[in-house]
């Protein structure tokens, strides 16, 4: 690699490295000491990056729920399909500390088979 190739590569790389940190947000906004389960029926999903996401209602509740990326969820046996809406599936996760229509899942238990997304 010449050094004007190398100078140019490694401003690249750090005019892209915070644009990247800034796009993928942590877990420390989710409540990992109320953990909570509720079973329903799947209103609405998404199957896309960064996150695969369910909506559900639950006791009169909208709940939007962050599920794991695509890949992993595909790797694990949790495809499109079994996450489209009308599907009826249990989940395990932690409540955002700000937002208290949102959570974090641990694990979907879908068609009786626990699925961890972690």
């Amino acid at each position: 690699m010449t050094s004007i190739t190398r100078r140019v590569f490694l401003s690249l790389a750090a005019a892209l490295a915070p644009a990247s940190a800034i796009a993928h947000h942590g877990w420390g906004g989710y409540d990992t000491s109320k953990s909570f389960t509720v079973t329903g029926k799947i209103l609405k999903s998404t199957f896309e990056n960064p996150h695969c996401e369910i909506e559900m209602e639950v006791d009169g509740k909208r709940w939007h729920f962050i599920l794991a990326p695509p890949s992993r969820m595909q790797a694990r046996g949790a495809t499109a399909d079994l996450i489209a809406p009308g599907k009826t599936c249990t989940v395990f996760g932690y409540p955002h500390t700000s937002k208290p229509d949102e959570a974090r899942i641990e694990y979907i238990v879908l068609g009786g088979k626990r699925i961890e997304l972690r």
